[in-house]
């Protein structure tokens, strides 16, 4: 994968180099029309790197893996230079044409283009001798004429520099995305098997206990065998809906959907079918996908024990957005219950729904809280701390 990330980094940087080389050239080129008496020669040196720039960036895009063939790519760019120098007679497009020709060998080659920039370098103060012998130009340009031709090596060094640090930067980047990628897996992994043992796996570990008593029973005692057999067909019938009902709301679950808008509609739908009115205040909350999972999964599970054992005539929920996280507020005014300390007590009360929230709470990065009396209704408040901080919105208005 490391060569796979260099051939990107590589074709990446080629076509940057190419463009900017062809743009500087051209520059350089077109400052001499004015210059020169034989502009025609500037004009064909113009066309002559346009028409090779493009046909350099046409094969790239057609065939990226010439990035991973560098040497037929320096012979052809090599062609291209020695052309340029013909036709401009060593003038200031060919130096900035070799010097890009310098950066072009350092991405495709790196250190191995040492050879490729002692050519170039040679040619080019050869170049530079034969000018020099044919003006007479002051002392200060000459140093700068002479500067020339090392621009190539060391454009070459900076583009090799640049090569392994993207090659780094794009293999870093994939190893992140394929870490996040295992580790969504793997939370999916867990979620799922939570909402089997929340549910499924409860009911077909009592169908299977009946199961188990039931030939012993079935001579000896037909009634509880009978009674036995019920137990068995319901538990099969409800953990066949359970499973059912899971795997709906795992349908419906839509990471990128609006997680305010979602509550909203759940809660409609819970008063729509259960005939309970709820008042709601939501605040635009948008909390990440695993906080966002559990929270909804409370508020089912709240939801569920309101309708089923409370009594309530109306229910109130809110959902607030603090400045450590997010508040969710969900209040009954039914018959309320006893509250131990410790909330685990109240499994063995067979108060599972209540364990369970709490047990998500803790799944989100947050804490659960009941409040309740007998005949003063119930509370539950869960506060999470999210992975983002935003600034306090305004409050959509209650329904």
């Amino acid at each position: 994968m490391v060569s796979t990330d260099r051939e990107v980094a590589a074709a990446a940087l080629a076509r940057a180099v190419l463009i900017g080389r062809a743009v500087a050239t051209m520059i350089a080129a077109a400052a001499g029309l004015l210059l020169v008496e034989n502009r025609w020669r500037v004009v064909e040196v113009l066309a002559l790197v346009a028409a090779g720039t493009l046909a350099q960036l046409g094969a790239l895009a057609r065939w990226p893996r010439l990035a991973a063939l560098p040497v037929a790519a320096i012979a052809a760019d090599s062609v291209l230079v020695l052309a340029v120098l013909a036709l401009s007679r060593g003038g200031i497009a060919y130096f900035c044409f070799a010097a890009g020709a310098g950066a072009l060998a350092g991405v495709l080659l790196g250190l191995r283009a040492v050879p490729v920039w002692v050519a170039h370098a040679a040619l080019s103060f050869a170049v530079v001798a034969g000018l020099l012998r044919r003006t007479d130009p002051p002392a200060e340009l000459t140093a700068f004429v002479v500067a020339f031709p090392v621009a190539g090596a060391l454009a070459g060094l900076g583009m090799f520099v640049a090569t392994s640090a993207l090659t780094r930067y794009l293999e870093l980047s994939r190893r992140l995305v394929a870490s996040a990628q295992r580790s969504a897996a793997a939370s999916e992994r867990a979620r799922l098997a939570r909402e089997l043992h929340d549910s499924v796996t409860k009911t077909l570990r009592g169908v299977s206990l009946a199961a188990l008593a039931l030939p012993s029973s079935l001579r000896r005692q037909p009634a509880l065998a009978e009674q036995l057999a019920g137990t068995v067909a319901a538990g099969a019938t409800a953990a066949a809906r359970q499973a059912r009902e899971l795997l709906e709301e795992m349908r419906l679950d839509a990471p990128d959907r609006d997680f305010t808008a979602g509550v909203h509609e759940l809660l409609q739908a819970w008063s729509g079918s259960t005939g309970i009115p709820v008042r709601a205040a939501l605040e635009p909350v948008d909390p990440p996908i695993h906080v966002g999972y559990e929270l909804n999964r409370i508020i089912r599970e709240a939801l569920s024990n309101i309708a089923n054992h409370s009594g309530a005539r109306r229910v109130f929920v809110r959902l607030a957005q603090t400045r450590r996280g997010a508040r969710l507020e969900i209040a009954d005014d039914g018959r309320g219950f006893a509250v131990p300390r410790d909330l685990s007590r109240l499994q063995s009360a067979g108060h599972f729904g209540i364990v369970g929230m709490g047990e998500r709470a803790r799944n989100a990065g947050g804490d659960l809280r009941v409040e309740s009396a007998p005949g003063a209704g119930t509370t539950v408040t869960v506060t999470v701390a999210l992975e983002h901080h935003a600034d306090l919105v305004p409050r959509v208005p209650a329904s």
